[in-house]
């Protein structure tokens, strides 16, 4: 068997700033969170979700800086020779916090929890291929698929995928194998664990306790870090990055990665239905413009598809989408369009700078004839409320471990209803995508992948302008490693990786 690494280019990295150090509270600020958050590991979505379940549980496989997959509840796993079934060898001699063991009955039912008709899970997509799963061992688990796929066990390392004990259904207490152990919990608000003194991973959760703390203003989530309140933050505001990391104290930590920034267009409203007017978007908007101006430059011009150079596969023949009104209004006219009003929902939440953005597209825009009537939205609910439900509205993905775990989510077939959010289905690209899952020879898959990226590019409903670095902001006397790439604050294991200088 083989835990094989993830298919994804090594990011820019912050080297250890010294030798990890136990002991003290770390409290950190998160902006992505909502009073309806539930530790139920079918339902997160937010990141004080993704940060809090990290600190208390762990999946199968964990990502490691570079996209590198890392053992972690599974030590070890293998295919058989069409790639349609996976065995797992389950770590030994691991408890959950309330001294159960582990076992393989565990892993079974917990991924169980994504799958069937009653699942109220949001990463059920990820799963549907999956026919069986069964323990053929009491550390050995098996799954078998409906077809090959190359990159399944990635999959296994998003943060829905969380280890809990077998038949409970009382989530939020918290309960795992993780580093820290819940204290209080506080859906909207904070959330403070303390160390778990039996956890089996070496040189890991070096705190005594964490605390997050759920504060949305961005000027708020700085102040406190400036002022001792806080020790770490993420989605630093990029018009006042260079004067937050001149300020006596802080460490700004810039990380590029798989982060774009921009806005979907639901492909089943009847303004988007017509791929030229899609297209007629994605040349209204001025990408340099909105690089300079929202992001200070802090990031690298995107080109509506969502794989950057992170990773391996990423296709660096497109043609770049240019700003061309001209072209734009061409493109409307071709589709019996003019006057074109879209309304465009935003709020600051998808990502710091979104309405600047979206009045600066709309700017832009106008030159091509098309009107768009920026709506600002509240922060709280957005994911539920807006996000989806809107014709076009602002999005943040901050990429997955693999190019197939990204395109599965995003753009498949499969997950219209849930996390494709332009509900785009596109034959040939689902055709594309199934042919790269079961092909074994890398060359060959990554030319599928290129393709799958040129469909998306040519016909789906994204405008995306930018890659975004990551912008994450420490006390100096924070220490670290290298730093991961997939997510911001260290894949959303700072609280477990992450140490106080000495």
């Amino acid at each position: 068997m083989s835990a094989a690494a993830a298919l994804g280019l090594a990011p820019h990295r912050a080297r250890a700033q010294s030798t990890p150090q136990s002991g003290g509270t770390f409290r950190m600020a998160v902006s992505d969170f909502s009073t309806a958050d539930s530790l139920d590991p079918q339902v997160n979505e937010y990141r004080f979700m993704m940060h809090l379940q990290y600190q208390l549980r762990n999946c199968l496989i964990e990502v490691g800086p570079g996209g590198v997959l890392v053992p972690e509840l599974a030590t070890e796993w293998g295919p058989n020779n069409d790639l349609t079934e996976w065995t797992f060898k389950i770590r030994s001699g691991v408890e959950f916090h309330d001294g159960r063991p582990l076992t393989a009955e565990d892993v079974v039912w917990s991924l169980n929890l994504h799958r069937g008709e009653k699942t109220i899970s949001v990463a059920k997509s990820m799963l549907t291929a999956i026919t069986d799963i069964q323990a053929t061992g009491p550390l050995e688990v098996k799954i078998t698929l409906s077809g090959p796929n190359a990159g399944f066990p990635a999959i296994l390392s998003m943060i829905n995928m969380i280890i809990v004990p077998a038949e409970d259904t009382d989530f939020n207490k918290g309960v795992g194998t993780g580093g820290y152990i819940l204290e209080t919990y506080e859906p909207g608000l904070r959330s403070v664990v303390r160390k778990n003194p039996n956890y089996w991973k070496e040189g890991r959760a070096h705190f005594d306790s964490i605390e997050i703390h759920c504060i949305a203003d961005i000027n708020a989530r700085t102040t406190a870090l400036q002022t001792g309140q806080i020790d770490a933050m993420g989605f630093v505001d990029t018009t006042t990055a260079g004067l937050l990391k001149a300020f006596p104290g802080i460490n700004l930590i810039q990380t590029q990665g798989k982060l774009h920034h921009g806005f979907a267009m639901n492909v089943t409203d009847p303004l988007f239905r017509d791929a030229d007017v899609r297209r007629a978007m994605k040349y209204a908007i001025d990408r340099h413009e909105i690089l300079d101006k929202i992001q200070s430059g802090y990031g690298s011009i995107a080109n509506d598809q969502p794989l950057s150079k992170a990773y391996a596969a990423h296709n660096p023949d497109l043609p770049q989408y240019e700003y061309d009104p001209e072209r734009a209004k061409s493109l409307l006219a071709k589709a019996g369009v003019s006057g074109m009003v879209v309304p465009l929902h935003v709020s600051e939440l998808p990502f710091t700078g979104a309405v600047n953005m979206a009045q600066l597209y709309a700017q832009q825009a106008s030159a091509a004839g098309i009107t768009i009537d920026v709506k600002r939205e509240p922060d709280d609910g957005y994911w539920s409320n807006i996000w989806t439900k809107r014709p076009m509205f602002a999005t943040r993905w901050s990429g997955r471990v693999n190019e197939d775990a990204m395109l599965t989510l995003v753009y498949s077939r499969e997950s219209i209803g849930t996390f494709n959010e332009s509900s785009w289905d596109n034959e040939a690209f689902n055709n594309a995508l199934v042919a790269a899952r079961g092909e074994k020879d890398e060359a060959k898959r990554k030319e599928i992948y290129w393709e799958c990226q040129r469909i998306i590019w040519e016909d789906a409903g994204l405008v995306a302008p930018i890659w975004a670095d990551f912008l994450d902001a420490t006390s100096s006397k924070v220490g670290h490693g290298e730093i991961a790439n997939d997510w911001e604050l260290d894949g959303a294991r700072c609280g477990e990786r992450w140490w106080f200088n000495a």
